[in-house]
């Protein structure tokens, strides 16, 4: 079944999944334009790993069973070997196999110097060859490997926690539009020990375009007239808008929306000015340290709190 290791920082095995075959499949069919004479690097990939459907890599065996339909130039794995020395790369390319059909008993197994970290300089190497990166990176550690995918400007598919999208190293990306959502959440995992864990908020994220990036927000709901619906907020100058279904489309101001408006976030329509949380995202204010001193929540209604949200405006 699954691969990816979403382990801790400590290496704890209660913080690994991996990810179901179905779930893979049903994200990356949609990005296969993108794979033609490409390498893909799996860069937290269990190859051994546990999981839904079978006891191999599910990210390998999905692309060994399409690299031919999808023209791979090359798939790559590795993974991160706790309290070990050394650990494997798997490789999967047409040098593999004498009759040049790719299938998944062609995969190469090489030992490697150290220990499959996605941050040692062995992996970073790996990393400089790959066209595009595709795995399940450890939850805890998302902040420093979406930081290394952009310092060496790859393109990626990868899974993680929605709330990542608050994350003060992350929304800069998403503001930037240098990273955004895929097409479908992960609502299934399996532990090391077989058992299955539900998820309701993992996402795939990417910098691929997708089909979602094209398609307009149209709720039906107006501002005017039904102001009573749309509160400002007691300390910034945007209204709020509970639900992305309940966006008002006649209106041309600022509004706080929910983080899961991300899922549906076309740049063409909508322009992301800037977030609010319960301790702001507001540099420009220049009251994080007071605010959080205080406990002041600067996304407030009639002096209550509300949830992150994140500043939007309608383009013309």
């Amino acid at each position: 079944m699954g691969n990816a290791s979403l382990r801790a920082a400590d290496g704890n095995k209660d913080d690994e999944f991996y990810t179901g075959y179905e779930d893979i499949k049903k994200e990356l069919v949609n990005y296969a334009k993108y794979f033609k004479g490409k390498i893909i690097y799996c860069n937290c990939d269990d190859h051994n790993g546990i999981g839904l459907g079978t006891p191999k890599s599910n990210f390998l065996k999905y692309l060994a069973d399409n690299f031919e339909a999808f023209q791979i130039k090359k798939v790559i794995a590795t993974h991160y070997e706790k309290d070990k020395d050394h650990s494997t790369m798997y490789i999967l390319d047409k040098d593999n196999t004498g009759d040049g059909v790719i299938c998944f008993e062609d995969i190469a197994e090489i030992p490697m110097k150290g220990d499959g970290d996605f941050r040692s300089p062995e992996c970073i190497e790996l990393l400089k060859q790959a066209d595009i990166v595709i795995t399940n990176p450890p939850f805890s550690l998302f902040r420093e490997y979406v930081a290394q995918l952009m310092e060496y400007k790859k393109k990626f598919l990868i899974i993680g926690n929605d709330n990542c999208r608050t994350y003060k190293e992350i929304f800069p990306l998403i503001k930037e539009n240098k990273f955004w959502c895929g097409l479908n959440h992960v609502k299934q995992f399996c532990k090391p020990d077989g058992s299955v864990q539900n998820f309701g908020n993992v996402s795939w994220y990417t910098n691929l375009e997708n089909s979602r990036r094209n398609e307009i927000i149209s709720t039906g709901k107006k501002f005017y007239g039904y102001e009573n619906m749309y509160p400002h907020y007691d300390n910034y100058d945007a209204i709020n808008v509970d639900k992305v279904s309940d966006i008002p489309m006649d209106y041309d101001g600022v509004m706080g929306v929910p983080i899961t408006f991300m899922d549906k976030y076309n740049p063409e329509q909508f322009e992301i000015i800037d977030g609010l949380n319960r301790y702001t995202i507001l540099d420009v204010a220049k009251v994080n340290d007071w605010a959080k001193a205080n406990h002041i929540h600067l996304t407030e209604i009639n002096g209550k709190s509300k949830y992150l949200r994140i500043l939007i405006k309608r383009k013309s």
